[in-house]
């Protein structure tokens, strides 16, 4: 998957954990967004690292999985780095 994929799919991803953790995940549609970006970098990179499974194409349900997964995990470290203030 290419870089502009990787910007599409963490769009989506962080629409979608931001429907899932509405008040977890603080500072609105765009910090959501970015975290969902790099939650879908985060959870390829794990995917790879535990499961041995790497990102296939965009359209591939182990892809979406993985990026909301590495979404939700991104998302949660970000609440509770920015709920210690």
């Amino acid at each position: 998957m290419g870089f502009l994929a990787f910007i599409i799919l963490g769009l989506i991803v962080g629409a979608i954990v931001k429907a899932v953790m509405p008040g977890k995940v603080g500072g609105g549609w765009v910090t959501s967004i970015i975290l969902g970006v790099v939650g879908a970098i985060v959870g390829g990179w794990l995917g790879t690292l535990i499961f041995n499974v790497d990102l296939g194409s965009f359209f591939n349900i182990k892809t979406w999985l993985l990026s909301i997964g590495g979404g939700l995990v991104v998302a949660a470290v970000y609440g509770a780095i920015r709920g210690r203030k």
